[in-house]
């Protein structure tokens, strides 16, 4: 099991299309991959939960990868956040 604490580097936070990045990407592993926010824990794969949690520009997230591809999806993981998702 992999954790990371992350920050949100751009300024809208996880709206739609960084949330949809993101559930793409963890689709594409079998490990199970969860971001903690304000202390609940939600799955990756889920859009509506990642949507629902508000996470806003600037804060700071926890990632948690378990399973056999963990390193790849961390790895890919922090390389979205580090760039701002693009935007």
């Amino acid at each position: 099991m992999l954790k990371e604490q992350m920050v949100v580097k751009n300024s809208t936070g996880l709206h739609a299309r960084p949330v949809t990045t993101l559930v793409k990407l963890a689709g594409r592993y079998q490990s199970s991959i969860e971001l903690v926010y304000n202390d609940k824990a939600i799955k990756l794969k889920s859009m509506m939960g990642l949507l629902g949690a508000g996470v806003k520009g600037g804060a700071t997230v926890e990632i948690i990868c378990d399973g056999e591809d963990e390193q790849a999806a961390m790895d890919e993981i922090r390389e979205l956040f580090a760039t701002g998702f693009g935007e």
